[in-house]
């Protein structure tokens, strides 16, 4: 029996090295693309797609619920135009930071720049910073490319203040959470993690290091792994500091967010505001404070969906707050060693599925159930949080299928059915595909851009762009070519194509390099027409511009009329239907606050007789100036308005008491007694004036100015150039 199994075992030793002698081709070419992809993902070629395909993983993920515990207090376009500049003023700033902790939340968030001030209102605003202790500003980090924003002093006085740096990787988005950072060995805290604390504090979860005695950070039920330069699909990384990977809630919108205006008038229900995080910045596109980040779609950054800075601040706390209360996990990476096991692991699964299948459909077939598997992997891997390298595996797994159909095609001495088989393969993508050598010479291209430009394929192949478009596009080819075969950076620009019927296209290349097993350096271009949106684009740009236009001028139209409607065309001053409007708003104001205002009636003691004497002209610069000194000696909340011939009507609203509208009266009365000189002539002129007061002279319109004109009579009657009370 022993010696049956002994045989046995020696006959399937033999079985297993004859597969693996006979397996040997595959085994080398599996591990030479193995090897090249790793090779290019620690050149950090392979960054690009890995970082698209982690974004897609984020588009592809159900919709998370609305964070509750934060809201957004947006400065729009319509705040800043109702507002009517920018910054915002202190005393507005103040005002709304007041209304927000009128409603008790746990912390806000002021994401706006305040290191200067910015009148008016600042002592209103220094006092709500340092009443306002749950309170949080914001300062900018200075670098070697910019100096930094500070503080603002009142904040950074009492340690409430956190930078608001982030971390762009080189596609321009931002994909990292920046934690804290050291100046001068003082650890400085990020605007996000401040706030996260202030909030985390109310729920008994503090700081503290990790038990492990790592030194990283440890919140509640989460420890926060500082970011390695070659995490997921980061190579050489800048990971100065301490960062984490970002784990966003959702796309733009995915929180409360309201607007300046609906918060002041007290739109908000106050549940949103008490003991949440209440972030304050802006999200007018017109200041551009926006960022692109992995919900930003399109294959280019030009047609990406950014979202506004203070809706990211919103994303790293949610995401800090999130992990330390164990409603989600922070992203976790394999290391470098089992990451190349798994893109082997990968490689190899696509050779030995084509050296194994005797179909080229059924190898196809089970291409494209592998390339689906390793997808459902990763997503499932990232929903519950690990970053899994996605298109290094890819490419192994398509790359070894292609080697390995190649070799089989020449063991088998079928090299031409290999060859339609890459062909359909690259036909089967419907964009424009180019791939070039060092010479810059098209060695591969596919149907697709072969129809693009005109020609046929074989007419083309090892050729150069110069010996078919303009000189001035082949040379731009040929720079943006170079930059990427000197840099070894993937690109992305837009540029003119010309094709052989002499259209001018307008069309948007990513270049990438890229190496086969053999060493050999070639590049990768994918072409996309834009030319419609492009088109569009321009034809929506002329369209806005005339729009524009149009609002300007209906504007000024519309202005002009208001003007004249309401304003008497010799003084400038308020006309009767303006005056009664002002009246009727003092009146209201006042019946609400308990306070009085006064109504003066004025009539120019001997106006008639100057302007028969000296004529209408003298009479008219008369009253234009008589005007002028009354606005002038007056404040600027009261209202003086001429009701025709020489009556004058002046409104003081919220005055205190009868004796402060006697000082008004008298100052009145020597101003129009100083004389006046007009073109040469030396005029003496003055006035009477009756008083009217609400409520104690009467609390409607009509009995005030009844009431004031008898009063102006009277005073006629004692003499001219007085005032008398009714």
């Amino acid at each position: 029996m022993i010696k049956q199994l002994g045989i046995s075992g020696k006959r399937l030793g033999r079985k297993v090295k004859q597969q693996l002698l006979k397996d040997q081709r595959v085994w080398i070419s599996v591990s030479i693309v193995a090897a090249g992809l790793i090779s290019l993902r620690l050149m950090g070629l392979l960054q690009f797609g890995e970082w698209e395909a982690f974004d897609q993983f984020f588009r592809l993920r159900p919709p998370q619920l609305v964070d509750e515990r934060i809201l957004i207090v947006g400065i729009e376009e319509g705040d800043i135009q109702r507002l009517g500049s920018w910054p915002i003023p202190d005393r507005n700033m103040a005002e709304l930071i007041e209304k927000i902790s009128s409603l008790q939340p746990r912390a806000i968030g002021l994401d706006i720049y305040r290191d200067l001030p910015v009148q008016p209102g600042h002592t209103e605003w220094l006092k709500a910073a340092q009443t306002t202790t749950n309170l949080v500003g914001i300062e900018q980090l200075g670098n070697k490319n910019s100096p930094g924003v500070a503080a603002p002093p009142v904040l950074q006085q009492e340690e409430r203040v956190g930078f608001n740096n982030v971390v762009i990787d080189p596609d321009g988005k931002v994909r990292r959470n920046l934690l804290y950072w050291h100046i001068n060995n003082k650890p400085r805290t990020s605007f996000a993690l401040k706030l996260a604390f202030r909030y985390l504090q109310a729920e008994g979860i503090k700081s503290q290091s990790a038990k492990d005695g790592s030194g990283y950070l440890q919140l509640g039920k989460a420890r926060f792994d500082r970011f390695q330069p070659n995490d997921g699909g980061y190579v050489r990384a800048d990971a100065g500091g301490y960062q984490i990977l970002a784990n966003f809630q959702g796309p733009a919108g995915s929180f409360r967010t309201v607007s300046m205006a609906q918060m002041l008038s007290g739109e908000v229900p106050p549940e949103w505001v008490r003991d949440r995080i209440v972030l304050i910045g802006s999200t007018a596109e017109s200041l551009k404070d926006f960022f692109f980040f992995p919900y930003s779609t399109g294959l280019f950054i030009s047609g990406a969906k950014p979202i506004s800075g203070v809706e990211l601040q919103a994303n790293f706390i949610s995401q800090i707050l999130n992990a330390s209360q164990g409603k989600t996990v922070l992203f976790q990476v394999l290391p470098e060693s089992l990451e190349a096991l798994w893109i082997f692991l990968w490689s190899w699964l696509g050779g030995i599925v084509i050296w194994r299948s005797n179909s080229v459909k059924l190898s196809i077939v089970l291409i494209f159930f592998a390339t689906f598997a390793l997808f459902i992997i990763s997503y499932l891997a990232f929903l519950a949080g690990w970053w899994l390298p996605f298109f290094p595996p890819m490419l192994g797994l398509l790359g070894s299928a292609t080697i390995i159909t190649a070799l089989v095609a020449h063991l088998k001495e079928e090299l031409k059915r290999s060859k339609e088989f890459l062909q359909n393969l690259i036909d089967a993508i419907p964009d424009p595909i180019f791939v070039k050598d060092k010479e810059h010479r098209w060695i591969v291209l596919n149907q697709a851009y072969s129809k693009f430009l005109g020609y046929p394929l074989e007419i083309l192949l090892e050729k150069s762009d110069f010996d078919f478009f303009p000189n001035h596009e082949a040379y731009n080819f040929w720079q943006q070519d170079e930059l990427v075969f000197q840099s070894g950076d993937a690109t992305e620009n837009e540029e003119q194509f010309t094709n052989s019927q002499g259209i001018t296209h307008h069309i948007a290349t990513k270049r990438s390099l890229h190496k086969d097993p053999a060493g050999n350096i070639f590049l990768v271009g994918i072409i996309r027409d834009i030319t419609e949106r492009k088109q569009l684009e321009e034809h929506l740009k002329r369209t806005a511009d005339e729009l524009a236009r149009y609002n300007t001028e209906l504007k000024v139209s519309e202005d002009r009329l208001r003007y004249l409607a309401y304003h008497d065309t010799l003084t400038g001053l308020p006309n009767r239907k303006l005056f009664y409007e002002r009246l009727s708003q003092s009146i209201e104001w006042a019946s609400q606050n308990h306070h009085l205002v006064a109504l003066l009636f004025l009539d120019l003691d001997g106006f008639k007789l100057i302007n028969d004497t000296k004529g209408h002209d003298i009479g008219d610069l008369l009253l234009q100036t008589v005007a002028e000194r009354l606005k002038r000696c007056l404040r600027s909340s009261d209202t003086v308005s001429r009701l025709g011939g020489d009556e004058f009507t002046v409104i003081l609203p919220g005055i205190p008491s009868l004796n402060d509208i006697a000082r008004v009266a008298d100052k009145i009365l020597t101003t129009i007694n100083q004389p006046f000189v007009l073109q040469g002539h030396k005029i003496y002129i003055s006035t009477s004036i009756g008083i009217s007061v609400y409520p104690l002279n009467g609390e409607d319109i009509e009995t005030l100015i009844k009431n004031a004109d008898a009063a102006m009579y009277s005073a006629k009657e004692l003499g001219k150039n007085n005032y008398n009370f009714f």
